[in-house]
C-alpha cells in the first residue's frame, strides 16, 4: 500500500517462455498464488519475442521476466519479489 492508502500500480510483466519449461509453469503458478497479472510470449513459437528477449537480456533461456523495464533471467524468487514488492 502506498501512503496514502492507494495500492501500488503493479509494473507491466512479460514472461517469455516455452511449453515444455518448468520453471516457467512454477513461475506462472507463483504469480497466480501472488495475484500478479502477467503476459506470457512463447518465444518457440515468435521469433520476433525471441529475438527481442535475446537482445535484452544476451541469454537464451527460460524463463525470462521482463518486470517494467527490468529482466529478470530464471525464476528468481528474491529478485521478483523485490521487483513487485511482494511479501
Amino acid at each position: 500500500m502506498a501512503k496514502n492508502g492507494t495500492k501500488k500500480k503493479q509494473p507491466r510483466v512479460i514472461m517469455f517462455t516455452t511449453p515444455t519449461c518448468s520453471y516457467c509453469k512454477t513461475a506462472k503458478q507463483y504469480f497466480r498464488q501472488q495475484g500478479v497479472r502477467f503476459k506470457t510470449v512463447d518465444v518457440s513459437r515468435d521469433q520476433a519475442a525471441a529475438r527481442d528477449m535475446l537482445r535484452r537480456s544476451g541469454q537464451q533461456g527460460v524463463p525470462q521476466i521482463l518486470i517494467g523495464n527490468k529482466i529478470v533471467v530464471g525464476f528468481d524468487r528474491p529478485k521478483i519479489d523485490k521487483l513487485l514488492d511482494l511479501r
